[in-house]
């Protein structure tokens, strides 16, 4: 029983941080922290953008997590777990995928099309506003037409 617990854990983690990274992205990458994000709209001159720093935040509070629970692999375990999935989907997709930071698969899937147009509708501005579609792996219908 302890075991569908833990995934149970690892998939609302997941999904939170689909939904936290939307208003994240939305509300303070979008926001406050344009100063920062700003990097990832800008043309990018090397391996690194200031932006990253995200990714390392997150990265952090995930280590962190299983760390404090790898002894008696509790909750905290298994959302660093569930954090980390996310961050290694969030590469592949964004990083890996959309953004073709690394040379990448192409794919004419329906769902993998839908997600890249949007991003790349996310990315028609360089600026801080107007901008829409702040979400990873759920976007609008309307991009997924066609």
């Amino acid at each position: 029983m302890q075991i569908l617990i833990n995934i149970g854990i690892v998939l609302i983690t997941i999904a939170l941080m689909e939904a936290l990274s939307w208003a994240m992205h939305k509300y303070l990458f979008h926001g406050p922290l344009w100063f920062i994000h700003k990097t990832h709209h800008q043309q990018r001159h090397g391996l690194f953008e200031l932006n990253d720093l995200f990714s390392i935040g997150f990265a952090a509070l995930a280590l962190w997590l299983m760390w404090a629970g790898h002894i008696t692999l509790d909750y905290r375990f298994w959302i660093g777990t569930g954090i980390s999935i996310y961050g290694t989907i969030y590469f592949i997709f964004h990083d890996w995928f959309i953004h073709n930071r690394f040379k990448a698969f192409k794919s004419n899937n329906r769902y993998l099309s839908g997600i890249r147009r949007a991003h790349k509708i996310h990315h028609k501005s360089t600026e801080k506003n107007p901008s829409e579609e702040f979400g990873l792996l759920v976007v609008g219908k309307k991009w997924f037409k066609g």
